[in-house]
């Protein structure tokens, strides 16, 4: 087994690559409940109970892996200790949401992006759906894929040393 430096390279690539799929999980149910009206917060958040789940499932058998030599986890403390964690990247989250959309207001500069999905068909295309994708839905669609760069580094503290830290036996 690695140690030192490149066994935590190894670990947080690990992590990034559950955090992909933790990305999928929350950002896919984020895009559906927006493209369907419902409130960028309220999506946000049921993004982050599902994701959840699946970082919890993949972190305990992928990522942070218990060593035999260490004290045993609690699987539900260590998943309440997960939702805590990563409590904290949802609220950073949802105060960068309310940022990037209510005070930059992103959709600002989403005019350009609008033209090339309306001149490609997609903007038809999801018209046909009953969906209005305009500069608006855009700004509420890019916020949380911004907002990516400050929380999968602090999620990956937290978890690693806190949430699935085990002490010496």
């Amino acid at each position: 087994m690695k140690t030192g430096k490149s066994a935590n390279i190894i670990q947080f690539i690990k992590f990034s690559l559950v955090g992909i799929s933790n990305t999928l999980v929350s950002e896919g149910v984020y895009f559906l409940f927006v493209l369907f009206g419902g409130s960028y917060l309220t999506a946000s958040f049921i993004g982050f109970l599902l994701s959840v789940l699946n970082a919890y499932f993949w972190s305990t058998r992928y990522v942070f892996k218990e060593a035999q030599d260490k004290e045993h986890r609690v699987w539900w403390k260590v998943l309440a200790k997960t939702y805590a964690a990563y409590f904290w990247g949802f609220l950073v989250n949802a105060v960068l949401l309310v940022f990037w959309i209510e005070l930059v207001r992103l959709e600002r500069f989403m005019a350009p992006v609008d033209v090339v999905l309306t001149d490609i068909g997609i903007v038809s295309l999801l018209a046909g759906w009953g969906i209005t994708l305009d500069s608006s839905l855009l700004g509420e669609i890019t916020a949380p894929i911004l907002n990516l760069v400050i929380t999968v580094p602090m999620n990956y503290l937290i978890n690693k040393y806190w949430a699935y830290r085990q002490k010496d036996a």
